[in-house]
């Protein structure tokens, strides 16, 4: 009897023993693996022509106009282009469709591709290689219409131990850091700006049957001048500290959001308003 009990305890222990070594070579594999993701874009190679297209458009100028005053037309051509860094999310959208962009603040751990699934559970718990991962990924909501296109890109992301994903989100409590680290960039296909942060605030999930709360994370496109007002109102109003940062109507938003343990379903927010073209 007692070694039967002797085998049985035995058989437990080492059952627990490969579980915790399954679970701790897990944890370091989808740090690994988050690791190289921040380093993707570095490390991606693009050899196409950086120029996009060129545009021409003939503009007719009489001789009373501001033309040669002949009334000859003259040429103008215009000239677009994209950057390394957007050719480089192009690329990145043949191995995954669901990739809309990259988010990077500098001098942090903030530096992903951000993506947007069917559902917002999807890449709560699957990189962008659509792997199963318990950091999940960096994306956007669900709702968010390009064709628009909406008012607010809200993102998620988690708030990891290992300090990856959204973790750094989480120093912006300390005035000193948003003032070294005041911009966002986000790089799409289609352009590559910066984002300049108008609110930090803690905030939670709400119970349905609270009424007149700030529920930011249902705001992602104003019907109204209002709608757009009143955001930004509650956002600054909620904010920690004055980024001296306003935004107005018809400005793009950007809303970056994670899990934060100062209470019950807690969550930190940024909010940051759409800038200029990114420049080095």
């Amino acid at each position: 009897m007692k070694k039967s009990l002797n085998l049985f305890l035995y058989i437990i222990l080492s059952i627990l023993l490969i579980c915790s070594l399954l679970f701790i070579i897990k944890y370091f594999f989808d740090l690994n693996q988050t690791k190289k993701e921040s380093n993707l874009l570095n490390e991606l190679y693009i050899s196409e022509n950086i120029t996009d297209n060129v545009e021409s458009e003939s503009e007719s100028e009489n001789e009373n106009g501001n033309g040669n005053g002949n009334g000859t037309q003259t040429e103008i051509v215009t000239e677009k282009t994209k950057t390394e860094r957007m050719l480089k999310i192009e690329k990145l959208q043949e191995e995954n469709s669901d990739i809309i962009g990259w988010i990077e603040i500098e001098n942090t751990d903030i530096n992903f591709p951000v993506l947007q699934g069917k559902d917002n559970s999807y890449y709560m718990n699957h990189n962008y290689k659509k792997q199963k991962s318990s950091n999940g990924a960096i994306f956007l909501d669900k709702d968010y219409n390009w064709d628009l296109p909406s008012s607010n890109l809200l993102i998620y992301g988690h708030n990891m131990k290992n300090n990856t994903m959204f973790q750094h989100l989480l120093k912006y409590k300390d005035k000193k850091f948003f003032i070294n680290h005041p911009i966002i960039r986000f790089t799409t296909n289609k352009e590559d700006v910066n984002y300049e942060i108008i609110s930090v605030f803690e905030s939670r999930v709400y119970y349905k049957s609270e009424k007149n709360v700030f529920r930011y994370y249902y705001f992602i496109n104003a019907e109204n001048e209002n709608q757009y007002n009143e955001y930004v109102q509650n956002a600054k109003k909620a904010s920690l500290y004055d980024t001296g940062k306003t935004a107005k109507y018809g400005e793009q938003l950007m809303t970056l959001s994670t899990c934060s343990y100062h209470t019950k379903d807690g969550r930190f927010v940024v909010v940051a308003k759409k800038g200029a073209d990114y420049t080095n």
